[in-house]
């Protein structure tokens, strides 16, 4: 059906009965039907073709609305995927200039201003507690740790030979194995240095991985020590 243009709801019926529909009266009046009838007739023709033209319409008018909806659903369709691809692309984008920028993106932790001064035993020390192995209290006091901050007890990149428990000798770091010259044993430590010692030793167990068991047992240990009567 061709497209309408005009509403036909707003259409008049044509005068039927002027002189220029004559030809069209003419052409319908005989015997059975007089001019009158014949008019009245054509009129009723009029309307039939108009209804159909308004049902016709209202079509077009739900057609039309149809088709401006599903064009708007394309739109907001192709514009929400072209935000998506330039979301993409500027993560891209964020990523790349993460990698090449690392110390500009590091995340800021949200923590307060820190107001305890960490604890930060010598290499050796470290180490020893890293692998569970036996290390003097003294590297865990006041005096331990301000030497560890203030100079290195040994060079880090120094080479020692050691000796094997099956007598054999090999070049050792020495940070690794060495112990320093100052370092003063768990027996001659005054009570005041071992109470240093024991909290920062639990803290170094704790950053160093130690089982939460062993930890509660080695810091009950010196509670019972550091409350003994004698």
């Amino acid at each position: 059906m061709p497209r309408m243009c005009n509403d036909p709801n707003f259409n008049t019926c044509p005068d039927y009965a002027l002189d220029v529909f004559a030809n069209t009266q003419a052409q319908l009046i005989n015997k059975n039907i007089n001019e009158e009838q014949v008019i009245q007739l054509l009129r009723n023709f009029w309307e039939a073709n108009n209804n159909a033209d308004k049902v016709a319409w209202q079509c077009q008018i739900a057609n039309d609305r149809k088709s401006m909806h599903i064009a708007e659903q394309l739109e907001e369709d192709e514009c929400e995927r072209l935000e998506h691809v330039q979301a993409e692309e500027e993560e891209a984008m964020c990523k790349e200039d993460g990698k090449k920028n690392k110390h500009k993106f590091t995340p800021i932790l949200a923590t307060g201003i820190p107001d305890e001064q960490a604890i930060m035993p010598c290499l050796y020390a470290l180490r020893k507690m890293d692998k569970g192995e036996y290390v003097e209290l003294w590297y865990f006091t006041n005096k331990g740790l301000d030497e560890a901050n203030h100079k290195k007890m040994v060079d880090d990149d120094a080479m020692i030979m050691s000796t094997l428990v099956d007598g054999s000798s090999t070049w050792v770091s020495a940070a690794s194995t060495c112990n320093a010259c100052t370092v003063i044993s768990d027996d001659d430590l005054l009570f005041e240095e071992f109470c240093q010692a024991c909290p920062h030793m639990l803290t170094i167990m704790e950053e160093t991985d130690w089982p939460e068991d062993r930890i509660r047992m080695m810091a009950k240990f010196w509670r019972n020590i550091q409350v003994h009567k004698f």
